[in-house]
This record gives structure tokens, C-alpha cells and sequence, in this order.
């Protein structure tokens, strides 16, 4: 064997920090978290413990920047669901089957690597990746479809973000149909709403009234006249 073919291939800095994770993701799905080092990624990725040191400073790091990889990952695969809606239904349909078809491939990973305190660093759930931002996208259609105003429709928007994460823990926990929960989902989303507008509209939406002249009773029209 030559030399040349002795040598690493040499890759770009992102490509070898992302094949590092990847076997770094690899050790946390199948044996968990305490297994993972960074001799452990080394051997698993053939490369050489400095080496992984160029691009971690040490093992929690390297969780903590995987960790963020998947969230950011999971966030993206929701916003490409989202372009392509036509209709309200359409959109939480398409971002449900992207959070739950996610979640059923890579939420034992997640849900490993936040369930390290020095890891999550205070994430509680996946979608915490630039939740806020999602919140106000989402706030934004609800205001302009369903004339719900922001200050009702960020919360409604923020805790029906709770509903898939929901599904998604007892996908994982349960033997359940995939498409059985997906459409439990999007039907309790679009419930609540629906309700919300509703509810809004009967109990919270300003009384439009023009105000009008008070009717007198005829004593009362004749005292006037006596005067």
C-alpha cells in the first residue's frame, strides 16, 4: 500500500466536525451518554484524540454542540414543512408529520443528551431551538387567519407547541400508531383554535356599540314640555 493511500483524507473543517458527531450520536443512541468520550469518538471516527480536541474543548461540549446540531436540524426540517402549506390545516398537518417523523428517527438521541443537566443547558424539550421565533410565526398566521390579536395569539401559539412534543414522548413510550397520534394532533391543534377564535370573539373582543340617544317615556317628555 502507498503512502498516499496510507494518509487521512483530508476534509473541509465542517465536514470532519460533523462526522465526528455523527459518531459521537452514534455511541449516545446505543449505549447513552456516559459512554461517550473523547477517546471513545476517536476510535469510533479513525481519527486521533487531538485531533477531535481541535474541534472540542472537551467531552460535554461536544454534546452540548451535538445536541444543538439535532434541535437546529429539527427546527429546519419544520420550517420546510411550513413553505410549502396552502391552508391552516395543510400547515399543521405538514409541520406535525415533520416533528413526530423526526422525533420517531432521532428522540432517543434528544432526549438522552437533555437529560444531562451540563448538556441541555436548560433546553427542557426539542423544540426549544429558536422557539421564540417559531412562536411568532406562528402567532402572526393565527392573528391574520383567524383575527385573533398577539396578545392572545403568542400564548395559544406557545402552548400549542406542547401538543406534538406530547405526542412525541408517548410515540416513544407506547406502542402507538404513528398516524393515529399525527392525526390526533393536528386535530386538537386546529381545535383549539378554532375555540380560541370563538372564544375571543364572544368573550374578549371589544363590544363595537354606536352610542345612541336614550329613549324618554312619554311622562317623562311631558314634564320636559311643562318646563
Amino acid at each position: 500500500m502507498s503512502k498516499a493511500t496510507k494518509q487521512r483524507k483530508r476534509l473541509p473543517p465542517e465536514e470532519r466536525q460533523s462526522i465526528i458527531l455523527d459518531f459521537a450520536a452514534e455511541i449516545v443512541a446505543t449505549e447513552g451518554v456516559s459512554a461517550v468520550s473523547m477517546e471513545r469518538v476517536a476510535k469510533a471516527a479513525g481519527v486521533s484524540k487531538s485531533l477531535v480536541y481541535v474541534y472540542f474543548q472537551s467531552t460535554t461540549e461536544l454534546l452540548q454542540k451535538l445536541l444543538q446540531r439535532e434541535l437546529k436540524r429539527l427546527r429546519l426540517k419544520q420550517v420546510e414543512a411550513a413553505d410549502g402549506a396552502r391552508t391552516f390545516r395543510e400547515l399543521v398537518r405538514k409541520v406535525t408529520h415533520a416533528y413526530l417523523s423526526y422525533i420517531k428517527e432521532r428522540g432517543l438521541l434528544i432526549h438522552r443528551l437533555q437529560g444531562e443537566p451540563s448538556v441541555a443547558q436548560g433546553t427542557g424539550n426539542p423544540t426549544d431551538f429558536k422557539h421564540d421565533a417559531a412562536v411568532i410565526y406562528l402567532a402572526e398566521i393565527v392573528r391574520d387567519n383567524f383575527g385573533i390579536p398577539m396578545e392572545l395569539a403568542i400564548p395559544a401559539s406557545s402552548i400549542s407547541f406542547g401538543l406534538p412534543v406530547a405526542a412525541g414522548d408517548y410515540l416513544d413510550s407506547k406502542d402507538a400508531d404513528f398516524k393515529m397520534i399525527e392525526d390526533l394532533t393536528v386535530t386538537m391543534i386546529i381545535g383549539c383554535v378554532e375555540a380560541l377564535q370563538k372564544n375571543y370573539t364572544t368573550m374578549h373582543k371589544p363590544l363595537k356599540h354606536e352610542p345612541r340617544a336614550r329613549p324618554r317615556d312619554s311622562a317623562e317628555d311631558s314634564d320636559l314640555e311643562a318646563v
